[in-house]
């Protein structure tokens, strides 16, 4: 065969750079174009995800995809009449509108109580002042706004879900994301935070989409400091962040924390002063951990021990599971190589983490199960073609359980006024504290399944030093060099 010629090497060479340019949408000749701020890629990344999802939807099978709207349009009007009958107060909504009032109008932003149950203002100012737009409309229409923004973020998440997983195909994803939105509505934490007009799935967006990023992308970690900025708790994703190696997203997610600060402490002096200084350490504000709408680590064991303040006991717990389930998640992550999905174990491990060692997690906390569901489904769906050690752990059944502890809305099945969580029964007791009991079972299938992944993969269950190879192939101990991935 001849060697090609010069011109033809060049013509090769100009015809892949006329190939990029023309998926860039450039042309020859043009100017090289630089990569857009962090700043700005992040706040497109919504329009770039509904391009994603329109180009998606026009790939999807046709006659599966109308199936999945009809269901989904069908479970969402059921949905608008039961909304109807059962007391919608969006309480927190309203908590929301009076922290943006009280922002825009110069009032103290800690001293406020609003709604017939006189709650506070609990996050931090730099939340408050997100807000403010909510006052630029009547309550009757911010309801409407609230829930309709509420399922779009349903739907984002269950997208990023399936893209944290990579389960179905992308072409049927359109369809899991219709499914999930109109289904999704009926998993009491979805269901609780539509009811209430809490922020978590905005949150959770937020989150998920830092986690599903390239750990190459520059701006890796802004949403994850965003989200620390608005609530608190989202601050532990930096840790894993950092325990797991992405040690620059690590920094960028605290430095734009330290961003979020600095905002409130110029706008806000001294709402931020009193709330770092004062409010922040005071719990009565939040709520008591001992009501079953607790479903953290810390409110199992205040209604377990029947005490409002469980003490150390809790919190030596609490500090066990965090260690615990963030080296699961560390253990998972480095499984990359010869386990599947080992990425979304990881993340889901933490996710399931966080909302456990939290003092306070309410029920519309755990929105937490959608990505977890989405993970499970995969498992099951694939359960023949696991390898025998993995397959014992029945992931269908796992997934049927842990959706039905989802579905059952079991915390507010049991007496739950005045002072009666704290004389529940030992039956109660299981009920009454559902979420974190399926937190922890989470946790320990995530260690046996990647146990059991490193089983059937021949990998040794820690990582040890490579050895150093003599002229007969063996290590110097003499023992033969683990068999490779399957």
């Amino acid at each position: 065969m001849s060697a090609a010629g010069p011109a033809e090497v060049d013509g090769g060479r100009s015809n892949t750079v006329t190939t990029v340019q023309t998926e860039r949408g450039t042309h020859p000749g043009d100017p090289a174009r630089s990569p857009a701020p962090a700043w700005q890629r992040v706040l497109t990344a919504p329009v770039r995800q509904a391009g994603a999802v329109a180009a998606a939807l026009r790939a999807a099978p046709r006659r599966p995809l109308l199936a999945a709207a009809a269901l989904s349009l069908l479970s969402l009007l059921v949905y608008a009449v039961v909304r109807h009958f059962v007391h919608t107060s969006m309480v927190d909504m309203m908590v929301y509108r009076a922290e943006g009032a009280a922002v825009a109008d110069g009032h103290d932003l800690y001293a406020l109580r609003v709604t017939q149950w006189n709650l506070p203002a609990t996050y931090p100012p730099f939340a408050a002042m997100l807000f403010v737009p909510t006052t630029w409309f009547g309550v009757p229409f911010l309801r409407l706004a609230v829930t309709a923004g509420n399922l779009l973020l349903l739907a984002t998440l269950a997208h990023l879900s399936f893209k944290l997983v990579g389960w179905p195909r992308r072409d049927l994803r359109p369809i899991g994301v219709l499914l999930v939105t109109g289904l999704g509505v009926w998993l009491e934490p979805v269901f609780t935070t539509l009811r209430y007009g809490q922020i978590n799935l905005a949150l959770a967006c937020l989150i998920l989409w830092d986690l599903t990023r390239p750990d190459a992308a520059r701006s890796k970690g802004v949403a994850i400091g965003i989200a620390a900025g608005i609530k608190l708790t989202p601050g532990l994703f930096a840790v894993y962040l950092l325990i797991t190696g992405r040690i620059r997203a690590a920094f960028v997610a605290g430095a734009t924390f330290l961003g979020t600060f600095l905002i409130g402490a110029l706008v806000l002096p001294d709402a931020t002063r009193g709330f770092w200084t004062k409010y922040m350490f005071d719990s009565s504000r939040v709520g008591s951990t001992v009501i079953v709408d607790n479903q953290s680590l810390r409110g199992l064991v205040a209604r377990y021990l029947q005490v409002e303040n469980p003490g150390t006991v809790a919190t030596v717990l609490g500090a066990l599971v965090a260690v615990a389930g963030l080296s699961v998640a560390v253990w998972t992550h480095r499984s990359t190589r010869w386990s599947p999905r080992a990425d979304a174990w990881s993340v889901c491990t933490a996710l399931v983490t966080a909302v456990l060692v939290s003092p306070i997690s309410w029920t519309h906390h755990w929105v937490w199960c959608v990505p977890v569901l989405v993970l499970l489904a995969a498992e099951a769906a694939h359960e023949r073609s696991r390898p025998a050690a993995v397959r014992r752990l029945r992931w269908r059944a796992i997934f049927g359980l842990t959706l039905a502890g989802f579905l059952s809305f079991a915390m507010w099945a049991v007496p739950h006024k005045g002072d009666l969580d704290l004389h529940l029964s030992v039956l109660k007791q299981f009920p009454a504290g559902v979420y974190p009991l399926m937190g922890l079972c989470f946790l320990a299938v995530a260690a046996l399944r990647v146990r059991s992944r490193r089983l059937a993969a021949g990998a040794p269950l820690v990582r040890v030093p490579a050895p150093r190879a003599d002229s007969d192939g063996l290590g110097r101990s003499g023992s033969q060099k683990a068999p490779a991935a399957r």
